[in-house]
């Protein structure tokens, strides 16, 4: 039986600059988990899509310090970072995206009515991995300004 390899086959000089919907799709993905993070997390600060406040599960409010408006401070901060990481380095901002949106789930599952959000967040954790899996081949391991000449 045939599984999934453990990892990429090692690319071509130019595999992962070539057109293909590979790499529209890595492109697509990598654009929305940089855009979205930044942007949901410059809206921590403004509330403006939403009071985010409303989806701190209490407990998550019980521990951490200050008020639920705090958290989300602190949300908005981490969500911005994570989309730069995504931006700068997708085959690690991908995973990181993903537990984020793991540790969002599991404080949605701990509020009554919002399931069907924690089910959306789901989804979005499954494409941050296919981000990272499509940065095997379509980014470079480490960014080029940070490896040494």
């Amino acid at each position: 039986m045939a599984g999934f390899p453990r990892s990429a086959p090692a690319p071509t000089a130019s595999a992962g600059t070539e057109p293909g919907p590979s790499r529209e799709a890595f492109l697509l993905l990598r654009t929305v988990f940089t855009v979205a993070p930044v942007l949901f997390g410059l809206d921590k600060f403004t509330n403006l899509l939403t009071d985010w406040t409303d989806y701190l599960a209490p407990w998550v409010n019980d521990i951490a310090p200050g008020s639920a408006q705090d958290a989300m401070y602190a949300v908005g901060v981490v969500e911005i970072l994570a989309g730069v990481v995504v931006a700068l380095a997708p085959r690690y901002g991908g995973p990181l995206v993903a537990a984020w949106l793991a540790g969002i789930i599991v404080n949605l599952l701990t509020i009554p009515d919002y399931y069907d959000v924690a089910l959306r967040d789901f989804g979005l954790l499954v494409a941050a991995l296919a981000l990272a899996r499509l940065a095997v081949v379509h980014s470079p391991v480490t960014p080029g300004w940070m490896t040494r000449r």
